[in-house]
């Protein structure tokens, strides 16, 4: 056997092994890599969600899961916006002043109850009992509405009714406003949801 055909198999086999050892690492490495994003657990624990709203067109909502509870993205209409400070003297907590800490950040202490007036977040889970209300965004007379119903949500289980705030109207059995949950913007069209704090 010559010394070039002795060289050529420690060639091929230094190939061989070098291309066993990388696909190996490339093995390893892969699972390892997929650890670092939120698993499905540490997503119902509270892990972020970020939403691209750049689709959302007036009028229109997004339904998102964090924390295993729905999170409503709404855009509302100029409409909508003006109607809201007419009906503050319907509502139980208008200014959101019950529970302020644990329903609604201090930057959702307005009278849209958001940081972009016409973007609405909120939890879309009533209350009352944790129903999910339903969507009755539009305006006059309805089955289970007063004649002069501004628009907002209908919890079909005990009658509660919000507005396009998620502000609970008065004699009603929901306790509370719907909750804003902790948010801030990335940019104009991406929202972080379960988080805003600035790093």
């Amino acid at each position: 056997m010559s010394q070039q055909q002795v060289d050529n198999s420690k060639r091929t086999w230094l190939i061989a092994s070098g291309c066993a050892g990388a696909v190996g690492g490339v093995a390893v490495a892969v699972p390892f890599v997929s650890t670092f994003q939120p698993s499905e657990r540490a997503r119902a624990a509270g892990a972020s969600v970020e939403v691209d709203i750049s689709a959302l067109k007036p009028g229109e909502k997004l339904v998102v899961e964090w924390r295993g509870k729905p999170v409503w993205i709404i855009k509302r209409t100029q409409e909508q916006l003006a109607a809201l400070p007419k009906i503050d003297p319907l509502l139980a907590d208008p200014q959101s002043l019950r529970k302020p800490d644990e329903m609604t950040p201090e930057y959702a202490r307005n009278g849209f109850r958001s940081i972009k007036p016409e973007i609405l977040v909120a939890v879309g889970i009533c209350t009352h009992l944790g129903c999910s209300p339903s969507d009755r965004f539009t305006p006059g007379a309805q089955p289970s509405l007063p004649d002069d119903w501004a628009g907002g949500f209908l919890c079909p289980c005990h009658g509660s009714t919000f507005d396009m705030a998620g502000r609970v109207f008065k004699n009603k059995p929901a306790p509370d406003n719907l909750a804003v949950p902790p948010h801030m913007y990335l940019s104009e069209t991406r929202l972080l949801i379960g988080e805003d704090k600035k790093a």
